[in-house]
């Protein structure tokens, strides 16, 4: 059953949060597509990934990539899965796939402070119930630690 969990920023930003979300999953052996809802974006995060961190590195291309269906990570702003994915992250309001269903996770990246992001999550959580997928929800402590919510 596809899981959809619901990462609830606050006080943070996407390029300090999906990094380490990143390296978890592949800790884990999963493919990952990032998908957001334009170029500029998934241009401007493909730069991020190359250097967020000198001690560390996520190997990852754009979907433009001739070889994505080899990349660990895609970028994305298409609905495609080039890399057979696992796990799919949206960002940046991005909405549910046709394929849904297919991935084993669904993490939603939103934005807390931003009114349109807040209304974007609340129906993705309602379509994802009424699939019947499994959903759960993340909020960062004050330590910047994800904690499950009720």
């Amino acid at each position: 059953m596809t899981e959809v969990l619901f990462y609830h920023l606050q006080n943070m930003s996407l390029e300090s949060v999906l990094p380490p979300l990143l390296e978890k999953s592949l800790e884990r052996g999963w493919r990952v597509v990032v998908q957001s809802t334009s170029p500029e974006r998934t241009e401007a995060l493909d730069a991020h990934l190359w250097t967020y961190s000198d001690d560390s590195f996520l190997p990852h291309a754009t979907w433009r990539a001739v070889d994505a269906e080899d990349q660990p990570i895609i970028l994305s702003v298409e609905e495609g899965n080039p890399n057979r994915a696992h796990v799919r992250f949206l960002i940046d309001n991005a909405a549910l796939p046709a394929d849904s269903g297919s991935y084993d996770r669904l993490v939603l990246v939103f934005n807390g402070d931003d009114a349109d992001a807040l209304t974007a999550a609340r129906a993705v959580w309602t379509d994802s119930k009424a699939r019947g997928f499994e959903v759960t929800y993340w909020q960062a402590d004050e330590r910047g630690r994800w904690q499950r919510r009720q």
